[in-house]
Protein backbone atom coordinates (compact mmCIF):
# COMPACT_ATOMS: atom_id res chain seq x y z
CA UNK A 1 0.00 0.00 0.00
CA UNK A 2 1.90 2.96 -0.98
CA UNK A 3 1.17 6.21 0.35
CA UNK A 4 2.12 9.51 -2.00
CA UNK A 5 3.03 12.75 -0.08
CA UNK A 6 2.53 16.06 -2.57
CA UNK A 7 3.68 19.63 -1.70
CA UNK A 8 2.84 22.25 -4.24
CA UNK A 9 3.50 25.98 -3.38
CA UNK A 10 1.44 29.48 -4.31
CA UNK A 11 3.47 31.99 -6.77
CA UNK A 12 7.07 31.28 -7.49
CA UNK A 13 7.76 33.97 -10.49
CA UNK A 14 11.57 32.70 -10.57
CA UNK A 15 14.11 30.09 -11.55
CA UNK A 16 15.75 30.48 -7.61
CA UNK A 17 12.60 30.35 -5.87
CA UNK A 18 11.75 27.86 -7.79
CA UNK A 19 14.74 25.58 -6.70
CA UNK A 20 14.41 26.64 -3.09
CA UNK A 21 11.15 25.42 -2.57
CA UNK A 22 12.21 22.44 -4.73
CA UNK A 23 15.05 22.09 -2.20
CA UNK A 24 12.70 22.52 1.09
CA UNK A 25 9.96 20.23 -0.91
CA UNK A 26 12.88 16.93 -1.06
CA UNK A 27 13.94 17.40 2.32
CA UNK A 28 10.14 17.25 3.38
CA UNK A 29 8.97 14.61 1.99
CA UNK A 30 12.56 12.74 2.51
CA UNK A 31 12.26 13.37 5.89
CA UNK A 32 8.10 11.62 5.32
CA UNK A 33 9.43 8.83 4.34
CA UNK A 34 11.87 8.18 6.64
CA UNK A 35 9.52 8.88 9.46
CA UNK A 36 6.87 6.18 7.42
CA UNK A 37 9.47 4.03 7.39
CA UNK A 38 10.18 4.03 11.32
CA UNK A 39 6.80 3.77 12.21
CA UNK A 40 6.16 0.65 10.08
CA UNK A 41 9.93 -1.19 11.34
CA UNK A 42 8.75 -0.42 14.84
CA UNK A 43 5.29 -2.21 14.93
CA UNK A 44 7.07 -5.17 12.64
CA UNK A 45 9.63 -5.09 15.30
CA UNK A 46 6.91 -5.34 18.01
CA UNK A 47 4.60 -7.85 16.25
CA UNK A 48 8.31 -10.02 15.62
CA UNK A 49 8.29 -9.74 19.32
CA UNK A 50 4.67 -11.34 20.06
CA UNK A 51 5.06 -13.98 17.67
CA UNK A 52 8.18 -14.84 19.12
CA UNK A 53 7.39 -14.57 22.97
CA UNK A 54 4.42 -16.99 22.07
CA UNK A 55 6.63 -19.33 20.14
CA UNK A 56 8.89 -19.68 23.03
CA UNK A 57 6.02 -20.72 25.53
CA UNK A 58 4.70 -23.88 25.41
CA UNK A 59 1.99 -23.10 27.79
CA UNK A 60 0.60 -20.53 25.55
CA UNK A 61 -1.00 -21.18 22.12
CA UNK A 62 -3.06 -18.54 19.77
CA UNK A 63 -5.75 -17.22 20.25
CA UNK A 64 -4.94 -17.23 23.91
CA UNK A 65 -2.48 -14.88 24.25
CA UNK A 66 -1.82 -12.01 27.15
CA UNK A 67 0.85 -9.55 25.84
CA UNK A 68 2.62 -9.12 29.85
CA UNK A 69 3.65 -5.62 30.26
CA UNK A 70 1.69 -4.72 26.83
CA UNK A 71 1.66 -0.83 27.91
CA UNK A 72 4.75 -0.40 28.78
CA UNK A 73 6.32 -2.06 25.22
CA UNK A 74 3.38 -0.47 23.59
CA UNK A 75 4.60 2.59 25.10
CA UNK A 76 8.31 2.31 24.07
CA UNK A 77 7.01 1.16 20.27
CA UNK A 78 5.30 5.00 20.60
CA UNK A 79 8.52 6.48 21.68
CA UNK A 80 10.37 5.51 19.12
CA UNK A 81 8.36 7.01 16.45
CA UNK A 82 7.74 10.28 18.70
CA UNK A 83 4.02 9.93 18.86
CA UNK A 84 2.02 11.84 21.71
CA UNK A 85 -1.37 11.06 21.23
CA UNK A 86 -1.15 7.19 20.14
CA UNK A 87 -3.69 4.46 20.07
CA UNK A 88 -2.45 1.22 19.75
CA UNK A 89 -4.33 -2.30 19.97
CA UNK A 90 -3.56 -5.65 20.05
CA UNK A 91 -6.37 -8.47 18.40
CA UNK A 92 -5.96 -12.43 18.52
CA UNK A 93 -8.08 -13.97 15.19
CA UNK A 94 -10.62 -16.22 17.56
CA UNK A 95 -12.05 -19.14 15.37
CA UNK A 96 -15.55 -20.75 16.21
CA UNK A 97 -13.77 -23.83 17.38
CA UNK A 98 -11.85 -21.03 20.10
CA UNK A 99 -14.95 -19.48 21.20
CA UNK A 100 -16.02 -21.87 23.84
CA UNK A 101 -12.65 -21.07 26.12
CA UNK A 102 -12.54 -17.44 25.31
CA UNK A 103 -14.73 -16.67 28.26
CA UNK A 104 -12.76 -18.27 31.33
CA UNK A 105 -9.11 -17.27 29.27
CA UNK A 106 -10.06 -12.99 29.38
CA UNK A 107 -11.39 -13.64 33.08
CA UNK A 108 -8.37 -15.13 34.20
CA UNK A 109 -5.81 -12.74 32.09
CA UNK A 110 -8.08 -9.41 32.14
CA UNK A 111 -7.28 -8.55 35.60
CA UNK A 112 -3.33 -9.57 35.22
CA UNK A 113 -3.85 -6.93 31.80
CA UNK A 114 -5.81 -4.15 33.60
CA UNK A 115 -3.27 -4.03 36.93
CA UNK A 116 -0.12 -3.87 34.38
CA UNK A 117 -1.47 -0.96 32.70
CA UNK A 118 -2.52 0.88 35.30
CA UNK A 119 0.42 0.80 37.39
CA UNK A 120 2.36 1.31 33.82
CA UNK A 121 -0.21 4.74 32.80
CA UNK A 122 0.01 5.97 36.75
CA UNK A 123 -3.70 5.46 36.60
CA UNK A 124 -5.25 5.75 40.43
CA UNK A 125 -9.35 6.76 39.48
CA UNK A 126 -10.01 3.15 39.07
CA UNK A 127 -8.71 -0.27 40.09
CA UNK A 128 -8.35 -3.66 39.24
CA UNK A 129 -11.54 -5.28 40.31
CA UNK A 130 -13.96 -2.02 39.39
CA UNK A 131 -12.77 -3.12 35.99
CA UNK A 132 -13.06 -6.88 35.88
CA UNK A 133 -16.94 -6.57 37.63
CA UNK A 134 -17.79 -4.75 34.15
CA UNK A 135 -15.62 -7.20 31.76
CA UNK A 136 -17.74 -9.61 29.55
CA UNK A 137 -17.00 -13.03 30.42
CA UNK A 138 -17.54 -13.93 26.24
CA UNK A 139 -16.81 -12.28 22.96
CA UNK A 140 -19.79 -9.75 22.12
CA UNK A 141 -21.14 -6.60 20.35
CA UNK A 142 -23.69 -4.07 21.78
CA UNK A 143 -27.39 -4.64 21.65
CA UNK A 144 -29.40 -1.94 20.24
CA UNK A 145 -33.22 -1.41 20.46
CA UNK A 146 -35.19 0.76 17.42
CA UNK A 147 -34.20 3.75 19.17
CA UNK A 148 -30.60 2.97 19.21
CA UNK A 149 -30.48 2.69 22.48
CA UNK A 150 -28.22 0.14 24.46
CA UNK A 151 -29.79 -2.96 25.98
CA UNK A 152 -26.26 -5.00 26.94
CA UNK A 153 -23.58 -7.02 25.31
CA UNK A 154 -24.66 -9.80 23.00
CA UNK A 155 -22.95 -13.03 22.49
CA UNK A 156 -21.17 -13.29 19.40
CA UNK A 157 -23.18 -16.15 16.90
CA UNK A 158 -22.29 -15.97 13.76
CA UNK A 159 -20.02 -18.14 11.90
CA UNK A 160 -16.55 -17.39 10.58
CA UNK A 161 -13.85 -15.98 13.11
CA UNK A 162 -14.23 -13.07 15.46
CA UNK A 163 -11.71 -10.46 15.76
CA UNK A 164 -11.86 -9.35 19.76
CA UNK A 165 -10.68 -5.79 21.39
CA UNK A 166 -8.30 -7.12 24.10
CA UNK A 167 -5.16 -5.72 25.11
CA UNK A 168 -5.14 -1.87 23.89
CA UNK A 169 -2.68 1.24 25.09
CA UNK A 170 -3.32 3.50 26.35
CA UNK A 171 -6.24 1.68 28.66
CA UNK A 172 -9.45 1.83 26.81
CA UNK A 173 -12.24 2.57 29.60
CA UNK A 174 -16.06 1.51 29.28
CA UNK A 175 -17.89 1.87 26.52
CA UNK A 176 -21.54 1.45 27.58
CA UNK A 177 -20.61 0.89 31.00
CA UNK A 178 -18.61 -2.27 29.74
CA UNK A 179 -15.12 -2.96 29.00
CA UNK A 180 -14.19 -3.55 25.34
CA UNK A 181 -12.20 -6.19 25.81
CA UNK A 182 -13.84 -9.34 24.04
CA UNK A 183 -15.57 -6.72 21.57
CA UNK A 184 -15.81 -7.97 18.21
CA UNK A 185 -13.96 -5.14 16.19
CA UNK A 186 -15.12 -6.96 12.79
CA UNK A 187 -18.69 -4.73 13.13
CA UNK A 188 -16.31 -1.78 12.21
CA UNK A 189 -16.03 -1.73 8.20
CA UNK A 190 -12.71 0.12 8.15
CA UNK A 191 -11.47 -3.09 10.17
CA UNK A 192 -13.97 -5.89 8.43
CA UNK A 193 -12.87 -4.60 5.04
CA UNK A 194 -8.73 -3.94 6.19
CA UNK A 195 -8.45 -7.69 7.63
CA UNK A 196 -9.38 -9.77 4.53
CA UNK A 197 -6.40 -7.95 2.73
CA UNK A 198 -3.77 -8.27 5.44
CA UNK A 199 -4.68 -12.17 5.54
CA UNK A 200 -3.53 -12.31 1.87
CA UNK A 201 -1.14 -10.17 1.66
CA UNK A 202 0.33 -11.19 5.56
CA UNK A 203 1.82 -7.39 5.06
CA UNK A 204 1.11 -3.99 6.70
CA UNK A 205 -1.20 -2.26 5.48
CA UNK A 206 -3.27 1.37 5.62
CA UNK A 207 -6.15 2.79 5.57
CA UNK A 208 -7.99 6.29 6.21
CA UNK A 209 -10.27 6.76 9.20
CA UNK A 210 -12.68 9.75 9.60
CA UNK A 211 -12.72 10.99 13.11
CA UNK A 212 -14.50 13.64 15.13
CA UNK A 213 -11.90 16.87 15.71
CA UNK A 214 -11.09 17.05 19.20
CA UNK A 215 -8.85 20.12 18.96
CA UNK A 216 -9.54 23.50 20.58
CA UNK A 217 -12.41 25.09 18.87
CA UNK A 218 -13.43 22.61 16.98
CA UNK A 219 -17.33 21.77 16.53
CA UNK A 220 -19.84 18.51 16.76
CA UNK A 221 -19.68 17.32 13.27
CA UNK A 222 -16.33 19.07 12.20
CA UNK A 223 -13.86 16.08 11.10
CA UNK A 224 -10.54 15.18 10.29
CA UNK A 225 -8.81 12.23 8.76
CA UNK A 226 -6.21 10.18 10.15
CA UNK A 227 -4.89 6.38 8.96
CA UNK A 228 -5.32 3.61 10.30
CA UNK A 229 -2.26 0.31 10.77
CA UNK A 230 -3.21 -2.49 10.45
CA UNK A 231 0.27 -4.74 11.32
CA UNK A 232 -0.16 -8.63 11.05
CA UNK A 233 1.37 -10.90 13.44
CA UNK A 234 2.14 -14.24 11.55
CA UNK A 235 2.84 -18.03 12.76
CA UNK A 236 4.18 -20.63 10.64
CA UNK A 237 2.94 -18.28 7.24
CA UNK A 238 -0.33 -17.84 8.90
CA UNK A 239 -1.94 -14.78 9.86
CA UNK A 240 -2.81 -15.37 14.18
CA UNK A 241 -3.50 -11.40 14.92
CA UNK A 242 -3.09 -7.86 14.36
CA UNK A 243 -1.69 -4.95 16.30
CA UNK A 244 -3.61 -1.51 14.86
CA UNK A 245 -2.02 2.05 15.27
CA UNK A 246 -3.58 4.87 14.34
CA UNK A 247 -1.49 7.78 12.67
CA UNK A 248 -2.40 11.02 13.34
CA UNK A 249 -1.57 13.16 9.87
CA UNK A 250 -1.87 16.47 11.81
CA UNK A 251 0.92 15.18 14.81
CA UNK A 252 2.97 13.49 11.88
CA UNK A 253 3.29 16.46 9.92
CA UNK A 254 4.24 18.55 13.19
CA UNK A 255 6.68 16.67 14.18
CA UNK A 256 9.06 16.60 11.08
CA UNK A 257 11.01 19.66 12.35
CA UNK A 258 11.91 20.96 8.69
CA UNK A 259 13.25 24.92 9.71
CA UNK A 260 11.81 27.05 6.49
CA UNK A 261 8.80 25.06 6.10
CA UNK A 262 5.64 27.92 5.68
CA UNK A 263 2.18 27.33 4.65
CA UNK A 264 2.49 24.46 2.20
CA UNK A 265 -0.32 22.45 1.05
CA UNK A 266 0.75 18.49 1.75
CA UNK A 267 -1.64 16.42 -0.54
CA UNK A 268 -1.74 12.20 0.30
CA UNK A 269 -2.94 10.08 -2.70
CA UNK A 270 -3.54 6.80 -2.80
CA UNK A 271 -3.65 4.66 -5.79
CA UNK A 272 -6.73 3.15 -4.34
CA UNK A 273 -10.02 4.57 -3.10
CA UNK A 274 -10.49 4.20 0.10
CA UNK A 275 -14.16 4.73 2.21
CA UNK A 276 -15.41 3.68 5.21
CA UNK A 277 -18.91 3.06 4.97
CA UNK A 278 -22.04 6.04 5.15
CA UNK A 279 -19.66 7.98 7.02
CA UNK A 280 -16.93 8.75 4.71
CA UNK A 281 -16.69 9.60 0.75
CA UNK A 282 -15.00 7.35 -0.84
CA UNK A 283 -11.90 9.06 -1.83
CA UNK A 284 -7.39 8.65 -2.70
CA UNK A 285 -6.63 11.69 -1.41
CA UNK A 286 -6.36 13.83 1.39
CA UNK A 287 -5.16 17.89 2.11
CA UNK A 288 -3.08 19.76 4.88
CA UNK A 289 -1.95 22.91 5.00
CA UNK A 290 1.29 22.38 7.10
CA UNK A 291 4.06 24.56 8.18
CA UNK A 292 6.94 24.48 11.11
CA UNK A 293 4.25 25.17 14.14
CA UNK A 294 0.99 23.90 12.73
CA UNK A 295 -0.98 21.89 10.61
CA UNK A 296 -4.75 21.65 9.53
CA UNK A 297 -6.81 19.38 7.72
CA UNK A 298 -8.01 21.02 4.77
CA UNK A 299 -10.50 18.26 3.59
CA UNK A 300 -11.01 14.59 1.04
CA UNK A 301 -9.65 16.77 -1.89
CA UNK A 302 -6.91 17.65 -3.47
CA UNK A 303 -6.75 21.40 -2.10
CA UNK A 304 -3.95 22.74 -4.20
CA UNK A 305 -3.94 25.75 -7.08
CA UNK A 306 -3.36 23.99 -10.12
CA UNK A 307 -1.55 26.74 -11.98
CA UNK A 308 1.63 25.18 -9.92
CA UNK A 309 1.25 21.71 -11.22
CA UNK A 310 4.54 22.25 -12.79
CA UNK A 311 6.00 22.83 -9.48
CA UNK A 312 5.27 19.00 -7.35
CA UNK A 313 7.81 18.02 -5.12
CA UNK A 314 6.33 14.16 -5.15
CA UNK A 315 7.59 11.18 -3.06
CA UNK A 316 6.38 8.08 -2.70
CA UNK A 317 6.42 7.27 0.79
CA UNK A 318 4.49 3.87 1.51
CA UNK A 319 4.69 1.36 -0.76
CA UNK A 320 4.07 -2.52 0.11
CA UNK A 321 6.06 -4.72 -2.56
CA UNK A 322 3.17 -6.95 -3.59
CA UNK A 323 2.49 -8.23 -7.07
CA UNK A 324 -1.52 -7.08 -7.31
CA UNK A 325 -1.60 -9.72 -10.26
CA UNK A 326 -1.60 -12.79 -7.23
CA UNK A 327 -4.02 -10.71 -5.56
CA UNK A 328 -8.24 -11.75 -5.92
CA UNK A 329 -10.20 -9.21 -7.93
CA UNK A 330 -11.60 -6.81 -6.28
CA UNK A 331 -8.41 -6.63 -3.85
CA UNK A 332 -6.40 -3.44 -3.93
CA UNK A 333 -3.14 -2.55 -1.91
CA UNK A 334 -2.56 0.67 -2.32
CA UNK A 335 0.54 3.26 -2.66
CA UNK A 336 0.64 5.96 -0.77
CA UNK A 337 2.21 9.04 -2.22
CA UNK A 338 2.97 12.59 -0.60
CA UNK A 339 2.60 15.76 -3.23
CA UNK A 340 4.02 18.73 -1.75
CA UNK A 341 2.85 22.53 -3.24
CA UNK A 342 3.77 26.22 -2.42
CA UNK A 343 1.21 29.06 -1.60
CA UNK A 344 1.68 32.93 -1.64
CA UNK A 345 2.75 33.04 1.76
CA UNK A 346 5.92 30.63 0.78
CA UNK A 347 7.09 32.90 -1.75
CA UNK A 348 6.87 35.92 0.30
CA UNK A 349 9.55 34.09 2.64
CA UNK A 350 11.87 33.58 0.02
CA UNK A 351 12.10 37.26 -0.83
CA UNK A 352 15.03 38.27 1.35
CA UNK A 353 18.89 39.59 0.60
CA UNK A 354 19.95 36.46 -1.22
CA UNK A 355 23.52 37.74 -2.18
CA UNK A 356 24.49 38.04 1.18
CA UNK A 357 22.88 35.18 2.59
CA UNK A 358 24.60 33.25 -0.19
CA UNK A 359 27.58 35.40 0.59
CA UNK A 360 27.77 34.09 4.91
CA UNK A 361 26.78 31.01 3.79
CA UNK A 362 29.72 30.59 1.57
CA UNK A 363 31.90 32.50 4.61
CA UNK A 364 30.45 29.88 7.10
CA UNK A 365 31.50 26.84 4.52
CA UNK A 366 34.97 27.90 4.76
CA UNK A 367 34.97 28.52 8.81
CA UNK A 368 33.38 24.86 8.70
CA UNK A 369 35.27 23.40 6.35
CA UNK A 370 38.77 24.31 8.13
CA UNK A 371 37.07 23.74 11.44
CA UNK A 372 36.67 20.10 10.21
CA UNK A 373 39.93 19.48 9.06
CA UNK A 374 41.27 20.31 12.25
CA UNK A 375 39.34 18.67 14.19
CA UNK A 376 39.69 15.76 12.10
CA UNK A 377 43.40 15.90 12.41
CA UNK A 378 43.31 16.33 16.23
CA UNK A 379 40.76 13.13 16.44
CA UNK A 380 43.00 11.17 14.12
CA UNK A 381 46.33 12.11 16.00
CA UNK A 382 44.23 11.03 19.49
CA UNK A 383 42.95 7.78 17.90
CA UNK A 384 46.19 6.88 16.73
CA UNK A 385 47.87 7.32 19.93
CA UNK A 386 45.33 5.57 21.61
CA UNK A 387 45.28 2.71 19.44
CA UNK A 388 49.63 2.78 19.95
CA UNK A 389 48.81 2.64 23.54
CA UNK A 390 46.62 -0.04 23.30
CA UNK A 391 48.97 -2.26 20.96
CA UNK A 392 51.64 -1.64 23.82
CA UNK A 393 49.37 -2.99 26.47
CA UNK A 394 48.25 -6.20 24.31
CA UNK A 395 51.98 -6.88 23.47
CA UNK A 396 53.20 -6.65 26.91
CA UNK A 397 49.81 -9.39 27.96
CA UNK A 398 51.02 -11.63 25.07
CA UNK A 399 54.37 -11.45 26.24
CA UNK A 400 53.33 -12.20 30.25
CA UNK A 401 51.16 -14.88 29.12
CA UNK A 402 53.63 -16.81 26.23
CA UNK A 403 57.39 -17.21 26.34
CA UNK A 404 59.51 -14.32 23.58
CA UNK A 405 59.96 -18.22 21.35
CA UNK A 406 56.14 -18.41 21.30
CA UNK A 407 54.81 -15.09 20.99
CA UNK A 408 57.28 -14.02 18.24
CA UNK A 409 56.14 -17.58 16.50
CA UNK A 410 52.46 -15.70 16.67
CA UNK A 411 53.05 -12.88 15.25
CA UNK A 412 55.07 -14.28 12.38
CA UNK A 413 51.91 -16.95 11.33
CA UNK A 414 49.92 -13.50 12.42
CA UNK A 415 51.36 -11.59 9.40
CA UNK A 416 51.60 -15.08 7.57
CA UNK A 417 47.33 -14.69 7.94
CA UNK A 418 47.73 -18.33 9.40
CA UNK A 419 45.45 -18.91 12.52
CA UNK A 420 45.78 -21.27 16.04
CA UNK A 421 42.42 -21.82 16.98
CA UNK A 422 44.64 -24.65 18.69
CA UNK A 423 45.55 -22.71 21.40
CA UNK A 424 42.24 -22.65 22.73
CA UNK A 425 40.75 -25.99 21.46
CA UNK A 426 42.96 -28.39 21.99
CA UNK A 427 41.21 -31.58 19.84
CA UNK A 428 41.53 -29.48 17.00
CA UNK A 429 38.35 -29.46 15.72
CA UNK A 430 38.49 -25.42 15.77
CA UNK A 431 41.61 -25.70 14.02
CA UNK A 432 40.30 -27.80 11.82
CA UNK A 433 37.58 -25.69 10.58
CA UNK A 434 39.17 -22.85 10.37
CA UNK A 435 42.10 -24.25 7.93
CA UNK A 436 44.69 -23.67 10.70
CA UNK A 437 46.94 -25.68 12.11
CA UNK A 438 47.54 -26.19 16.23
CA UNK A 439 50.85 -24.28 17.54
CA UNK A 440 52.51 -27.64 18.98
CA UNK A 441 55.72 -28.88 19.94
CA UNK A 442 57.07 -31.84 21.14
CA UNK A 443 59.75 -31.88 23.68
CA UNK A 444 61.36 -35.02 24.89
CA UNK A 445 63.62 -33.91 27.32
CA UNK A 446 61.86 -31.85 29.89
CA UNK A 447 61.26 -31.88 33.71
CA UNK A 448 58.62 -30.59 35.88
CA UNK A 449 58.31 -29.73 39.37
CA UNK A 450 55.06 -29.40 41.42
CA UNK A 451 55.19 -27.68 44.49
CA UNK A 452 52.35 -27.22 47.19
CA UNK A 453 51.84 -25.57 50.59
CA UNK A 454 51.29 -28.03 53.40
CA UNK A 455 48.77 -27.18 56.07
CA UNK A 456 47.80 -24.41 53.68
CA UNK A 457 44.02 -25.43 53.81
CA UNK A 458 43.60 -25.48 58.04
CA UNK A 459 45.75 -22.27 57.77
CA UNK A 460 43.64 -20.98 55.11
CA UNK A 461 40.11 -21.23 56.59
CA UNK A 462 40.99 -19.34 59.56
CA UNK A 463 42.28 -16.46 57.76
CA UNK A 464 40.83 -13.47 55.77
CA UNK A 465 40.62 -13.77 51.93
CA UNK A 466 43.15 -10.59 52.10
CA UNK A 467 45.13 -12.34 54.12
CA UNK A 468 45.20 -15.60 52.37
CA UNK A 469 46.07 -13.23 49.08
CA UNK A 470 49.02 -11.71 50.98
CA UNK A 471 50.75 -14.76 51.23
CA UNK A 472 50.17 -16.29 47.87
CA UNK A 473 51.10 -13.24 45.93
CA UNK A 474 54.26 -12.70 48.32
CA UNK A 475 55.81 -16.72 47.81
CA UNK A 476 54.67 -17.02 44.58
CA UNK A 477 55.98 -13.45 43.39
CA UNK A 478 59.09 -14.79 44.64
CA UNK A 479 59.08 -18.29 43.03
CA UNK A 480 58.44 -16.34 39.55
CA UNK A 481 61.66 -14.70 40.00
CA UNK A 482 63.55 -17.98 40.49
CA UNK A 483 62.32 -19.45 37.54
CA UNK A 484 63.43 -16.48 35.49
CA UNK A 485 66.61 -16.76 36.70
CA UNK A 486 66.94 -21.05 36.63
CA UNK A 487 65.36 -20.66 33.39
CA UNK A 488 62.34 -22.73 34.46
CA UNK A 489 58.63 -22.20 32.82
CA UNK A 490 56.23 -21.73 34.91
CA UNK A 491 53.17 -23.69 33.74
CA UNK A 492 49.84 -22.82 36.11
CA UNK A 493 49.27 -21.83 40.12
CA UNK A 494 46.19 -23.43 41.03
CA UNK A 495 45.07 -22.62 44.77
CA UNK A 496 48.39 -23.11 46.81
CA UNK A 497 49.69 -25.70 43.86
CA UNK A 498 52.55 -24.06 41.60
CA UNK A 499 53.35 -26.09 38.63
CA UNK A 500 56.42 -25.62 36.27
CA UNK A 501 58.87 -27.00 33.70
CA UNK A 502 62.27 -26.64 32.41
CA UNK A 503 63.32 -27.97 28.72
CA UNK A 504 61.02 -26.04 27.26
CA UNK A 505 59.69 -23.55 25.42
CA UNK A 506 63.56 -23.35 25.19
CA UNK A 507 65.32 -26.84 24.74
CA UNK A 508 67.51 -27.41 28.12
CA UNK A 509 70.27 -30.09 28.13
CA UNK A 510 70.49 -29.18 32.09
CA UNK A 511 66.77 -29.40 32.43
CA UNK A 512 66.73 -31.65 35.45
CA UNK A 513 69.52 -29.69 37.41
CA UNK A 514 67.84 -26.72 36.56
CA UNK A 515 64.79 -27.61 38.43
CA UNK A 516 66.44 -29.06 41.17
CA UNK A 517 68.23 -25.65 41.53
CA UNK A 518 65.01 -23.73 41.04
CA UNK A 519 63.58 -26.27 44.02
CA UNK A 520 66.20 -25.88 46.21
CA UNK A 521 65.35 -21.84 46.20
CA UNK A 522 61.66 -21.95 46.31
CA UNK A 523 62.17 -23.93 49.54
CA UNK A 524 64.86 -22.07 51.09
CA UNK A 525 62.04 -18.48 50.05
CA UNK A 526 59.25 -20.34 51.94
CA UNK A 527 60.90 -20.78 55.06
CA UNK A 528 62.65 -17.23 54.95
CA UNK A 529 59.12 -15.96 53.52
CA UNK A 530 56.30 -17.24 56.15
CA UNK A 531 58.92 -16.02 59.37
CA UNK A 532 58.90 -12.52 57.82
CA UNK A 533 55.00 -12.73 57.22
CA UNK A 534 54.42 -14.39 60.82
CA UNK A 535 54.09 -10.77 62.20
CA UNK A 536 50.97 -10.10 59.69
CA UNK A 537 49.90 -12.90 59.37
CA UNK A 538 49.67 -14.61 62.78
CA UNK A 539 51.85 -17.02 64.32
CA UNK A 540 51.26 -20.13 62.54
CA UNK A 541 52.26 -18.88 59.46
CA UNK A 542 56.20 -19.87 59.76
CA UNK A 543 54.62 -23.50 60.49
CA UNK A 544 53.56 -23.72 56.86
CA UNK A 545 55.78 -26.00 54.48
CA UNK A 546 56.44 -26.54 51.01
CA UNK A 547 56.54 -30.12 49.26
CA UNK A 548 57.81 -30.17 46.32
CA UNK A 549 57.75 -33.41 43.54
CA UNK A 550 59.45 -33.53 40.56
CA UNK A 551 59.22 -35.92 37.73
CA UNK A 552 61.75 -35.93 34.67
Amino acid sequence: MPFVFELYPSIIHNDSDTAQFAGLGSEVSTVAGQKVDQIYSALDSFSAFISSEVEADPNTNWPFVLVRSFSLKAEKTVELVALTNPAVLFMPIVHEEDREGWGSFAMESAPVYYQESLKNEGINYSTVEDLTNITVPFLYTHGRDENWTFTGPIEIQRPGPVLPFWQSYPLWFPVEGLMFNGFDMLVFPEIANQLPTTNLTLRALTTFVQLQDTRPGAKFGDVIVDSQIMQPIVENKKLVGVIIMKLPWIEFFLNLYVDGLTDTIAVIRSSCNIGIGSYFNNTNEMSYLINSTSADFLGQLDAHDPKYDDLVVSRVILDVDVDEADLPEGICVPTLTLDLYPTEELEASFQTSKPKLYTLVVVAIFFFTSLVFVLYDFFVGRRQRKFMARIKRQDQIVSNVFPAAIRDRLYEDEQKGSKHDGLLDPLGAGAAGAGGAPLADLFLETTVVFADIAGFTAWSSAREPAQVFVLLETIYGAFDKHAYRHNVFKVETVGDCYVAVAGLPEPDKDHAMSVCRFARDCLKTMKETTLKLEVSLGPDTSELELRVGVHR
